[in-house]
């Protein structure tokens, strides 16, 4: 099936461009017809599908089931519930807020926290077609890990003493009663296909751009820059690279729409896998504006273990796959 959008790009490049197959200009710009073309297609598909199958969830309920749970579980369910919410780092902080003024243990609103924007439609679609299932697959385990890791790490310190204080608003009748019968509505199948339009519309308008601005980084890096620049500095797996690349992947804000096609050029000039994986959850799970956004609930002592608890969660993920891939 994929092989459609490769004679799509040879055609395109060779018999309508015109352009000499080999050269640094046919190479990136093949590179960019074909995987545009691809992950428009798999977005089409795959956020209606999604979007379909996510109308049938009711986050209120979902939070309201959290409360009950065994610890352990309720850090795997918020993981899981991260996973299928398709926001970025800051618009995860929210539904992070509401978490926390619901009086939910902090360890299962961090795992929330980190696994929300780390795993969603966009980023599934975009590693299924550029980088493959297996690279896909753990990079989904990667970022449940994390969530739950992070989740026991910060209820293990008793992070909720570095909480800001909070004001608990009393909630009316009315509310009460429009939030029970939300919980307990069930949308129809044709309600569901418009919720899945409408969340297509939503995400594409919002992300095809950031394909446009990836791909062509990707593409870029792809056909002219030497494959030496990337092995000669980073290719050989040094410890110090893993921990660089989080670093330099924190300040950017971006989302996987824009970083994932980059980073496909990267492993294809010989970037580690696991110093690309750890750049990649760095890009997609933490940015400045979202450390901005968490002032309002985190004291300063809290945000630096936050920031370090990535460090370390990215970098050990990075380091790992470095040995074993």
């Amino acid at each position: 099936m994929l092989q459609v959008f490769t004679k799509l790009a040879d055609w395109l490049t060779y018999s309508v461009f015109g352009m000499e197959a080999g050269s640094h200009l046919a190479e990136s710009v093949h590179f960019f017809i074909e995987d545009v073309s691809k992950i428009y297609a798999l977005l089409l598909v795959l956020i209606y599908v999604i979007g379909f199958l996510r109308a049938g969830l009711n986050t209120e309920k979902i939070r309201t089931h959290l409360e009950g749970k065994h610890r352990f579980i309720g850090y795997l369910l918020a993981a899981a519930f991260g996973a299928v919410t398709p926001f970025c780092s800051c618009s995860s902080i929210p539904l992070f807020l509401a978490f926390t003024q619901a009086r939910i243990p902090m360890g299962i609103t961090m795992a929330f926290l980190v696994t929300s924007p780390m795993i969603n439609e966009v980023a599934v679609v975009l590693l299924g077609g550029t980088l493959g299932v297996p690279f896909t697959a753990v990079y989904i385990s990667l970022g449940i890990l994390s969530g739950v890791l992070a989740g026991m790490f910060f209820d293990f310190i008793k992070a909720d003493r570095h909480l800001k204080p909070i004001e608990h608003k009393e909630v009316s009748d009315d509310m009460k009663e429009r939030l029970e019968k939300a919980a307990h509505y069930k949308p129809n199948r044709q309600e569901r296909h418009q919720y899945a339009v409408n969340e297509f519309k939503s995400v594409f308008s919002k992300i095809w751009l950031w394909v446009i601005i990836g791909v062509g980084a990707g593409a870029a890096l792809h056909g002219f820059v030497p494959e030496s620049v990337i092995t000669d500095n980073l290719g050989d797996g040094q410890w110090w690279s893993v921990p660089s690349a989080v670093l330099l992947g924190i300040p950017l804000y971006a989302n996987a729409s824009g970083v994932i096609p980059a980073i496909e050029s990267l492993l294809d000039k010989g970037l580690p896998v696991g110093t690309a994986l750890a750049f990649m959850m760095s890009v997609v799970a933490a940015s400045l504006p979202e450390f901005m956004l968490l002032k309002q609930v985190m004291k300063p002592r809290l945000l630096v273990m936050f920031f370090l608890t990535l460090l370390v969660l990215f970098s050990s993920a990075g380091w790992i796959f470095n040995l074993i891939w």
